[in-house]
């Protein structure tokens, strides 16, 4: 009995898997809680004594169909997506906030000549970049439990917003990023062999391996969610 029971509820998960999109270990849970409210539900009806078929069909049905269940998991696993690229990003944006000056202390070259006016207004400016990228995550964090709480749409809209324009400030950042350091190089050879900054430019690599991870998870969920 409890053979053809799992069966009838792992085609049902199965059927929902394959509609959704998003964090593995969120998805995993939801999927987790539907099996155990589907194996309750069917056990409920067969202690009320109808047939195991009979059982299965109804607990199966009135659990609730694509169209009911889809839109709902899929948001929360789009919130979920959010949320874990916003904790990511706050955490590396601060830590490249404080830190980003250090690679360059007591270097050979630090003493010498001044570089381009340029090079000084990209390296400000990269730090903007990264004050914006970390003021968005912050506001993902605060609008994304609100979303998911109240479903509102008026919360909808806003925190798919800040979820695009956090995506698209960070691949902003990684265009400046990536041209403060070849500048860098261009300027200092010895950059390459400076100790700091070898292991800042390791450091950052790994971050930003993180980070567009993150966020292709988050594009897509909430791709599958607007589809």
């Amino acid at each position: 009995m409890r053979v053809h029971d799992e069966a009838v509820v792992d085609r049902r998960l199965r059927e929902l898997s394959g509609r959704l999109y998003g964090p593995d270990r969120l998805k995993a849970d939801l999927l987790t809680e539907t099996r155990h409210a589907l194996e309750d539900a069917v056990e409920a009806y067969r202690e009320e004594g109808l047939p195991r078929a009979e059982a299965e069909r109804r607990a199966v049905a009135e659990f609730g169909s694509d169209r009911q269940l889809v839109p709902e998991f899929q948001a929360e696993l789009a919130t979920g997506a959010l949320r874990g690229l916003a904790l990511r990003t706050l955490l590396i944006s601060v830590v490249l906030i404080a830190a980003g000056d250090l690679t360059w202390q007591g270097s050979s070259w630090s003493g010498g000549p001044p570089p381009p006016a340029s090079y000084l207004l990209l390296s400000a400016g990269l730090n903007v970049i990264w004050g914006v990228i970390a003021a968005l995550a912050l506001a993902a964090l605060l609008v994304g439990p609100l979303t998911a709480r109240w479903g509102s749409p008026r919360l909808v809209r806003p925190a798919r917003l800040i979820g695009f324009g956090l995506t698209g400030a960070l691949a902003l950042g990684v265009t400046a990023g990536g041209a403060l350091f070849g500048w860098s190089v261009g300027l200092w050879d010895a950059a390459l062999t400076w100790p700091p900054m070898i292991i800042g430019a390791t450091v950052v690599s790994a971050a930003w391996f993180a980070l567009v991870r993150a966020a292709r998870c988050w594009v897509l969920a909430e791709r599958r969610l607007a589809g």
